[in-house]
């Protein structure tokens, strides 16, 4: 890999961290999305997931005091479903599913009538999410689009839906390297390579805070659409180029 790869994919660590610290979601999307055109989907995985488990750690302990605990255990245990049934399937997506799931996400989310979208206060709800997320997950890489559906109905402030995001995205970070990693191994991932992008990933969420504190609630949930829609519609784009040339 060439010094400029590894510059480009060290500032989408940090530019992602900072992204996903600050909105809970959407800086995944673009770090997964360069990390795919540089790695296999199995190896461009266990990387994202070790990166994004240093960014939604570091973000979970900071807002620790604002987690919602009995959201996150019962998120657990249907995550822990989840990988029991996905890890029987042994399922690899190729990376033009993974581009079209990234992209199409959130427009399936927009269509979906408020109505008929679930609130993660509700009984019971916290165990679906925790379900059908970390399906997601394992096949578009990135389930934080479709964990907010969950959130969307809710009453919780922007700290507690952060946090409590943050620690149920940080187990299902380390579910989908143990599971990428169980198939398919490290590829040619090595400690030189992951833990240099730890440290990025936090240093971009350092900043994070200073902003989140100055938006309003507003603010934050308009800048997260703009965000969201515009890397959904470049990744659109890139899945049908993958389609087109038979990748």
């Amino acid at each position: 890999m060439t010094i400029a790869s590894l510059v480009l994919i060290g500032a989408t660590v940090v530019l992602s961290s900072f992204i996903s610290s600050v909105f809970g979601m959407a800086g995944g999307m673009v770090l997964l999305g360069v990390l795919l055109v540089y790695f296999d989907v199995a190896t461009g995985m266990v990387l994202f997931s070790i990166i994004q488990l240093g960014t939604n750690g570091w973000r979970a302990l900071h807002y620790r005091q604002y987690v919602l605990w009995p959201i996150f255990w019962w998120y657990v245990l249907g995550a822990m479903i989840a990988f029991a049934g996905m890890r029987y399937a042994e399922f690899v997506p190729d990376k033009a599913l993974v581009y079209l799931l990234l992209g199409l996400m959130p427009f399936a989310v927009e269509v979906l009538p408020k109505a008929m979208r679930p609130n993660i206060e509700w009984r019971g709800v916290p165990l679906v999410t925790g379900f059908f997320t970390t399906i997601i997950q394992f096949l578009a890489g990135v389930g934080g689009l479709f964990l907010d559906i969950f959130f969307q109905k809710s009453r919780l402030d922007r700290k507690t839906t952060n946090a409590t995001k943050a620690m149920t995205q940080s187990f299902s970070h380390i579910l989908r390297g143990a599971y990428f990693w169980s198939l398919s191994g490290t590829g040619e991932l090595s400690f030189q390579m992951w833990a240099p992008a730890i440290v990025l990933a936090i240093l971009g969420s350092l900043g994070a805070p200073y902003v989140l504190e100055r938006m309003t609630d507003d603010s934050f949930r308009q800048w997260t659409r703009v965000i969201i829609f515009t890397i959904a519609t470049v990744y659109l784009i890139r899945a049908g180029l993958l389609l087109w040339r038979g990748a």
